[in-house]
């Protein structure tokens, strides 16, 4: 396709996709910013919450990593530091011997649920209270088409 042939964003579609980006960078930091009050990170935060909800509180790190859509080397920091804290450890796969599994710990648990307050406060009011009734399901759909359609 030639430059002259490329559909450029209408000025609407413009704005809209703007307003998307700088919103979703301004709630990520402001989200990021009241967990590194309470002694975490967003991604950090995100890995032991996926942990948390997961059968036995362990996955697979590949695994995760796809499913919170960071590159295994960011979740193997994560992970590190976390490890470090104590909110986690690592054990090998039972059926396949070069996997590793990330394992939820007591501490870690203790670690989720206080963080997690601090992230539905944040939620709530950064996000859900900005929004009419039925637009939030219709975001979420959205982003679920987009992601879906990406990965």
């Amino acid at each position: 396709m030639s430059d002259g042939e490329i559909p450029w964003l209408t000025e609407d579609e413009q704005t809209s996709w703007r307003n998307y980006l700088r919103a979703s960078r301004a709630l990520e930091a402001a989200l990021d910013n009241e967990l590194q009050n309470a002694g975490l990170s967003l991604a950090e935060y995100e890995l032991i919450s996926m942990l948390s909800e997961a059968p036995d509180q362990s996955m697979r790190m590949s695994e995760l990593a796809a499913l919170i859509v960071q590159s295994r080397s960011r979740v193997t920091h994560t992970a590190n530091r976390l490890a470090g804290r104590g909110w986690v450890v690592r054990e090998p796969c039972a059926d396949d011997r070069r996997g590793i599994r990330l394992v939820l710990t007591d501490t870690g648990r203790a670690a989720i649920e206080r963080a997690s307050r601090v992230h539905v406060v944040g939620v709530r009011q950064h996000f859900l209270s900005q929004l009419e009734p039925g637009q939030f399901q219709a975001v979420g759909d959205a982003m679920g088409r987009v992601r879906e359609h990406l990965l």
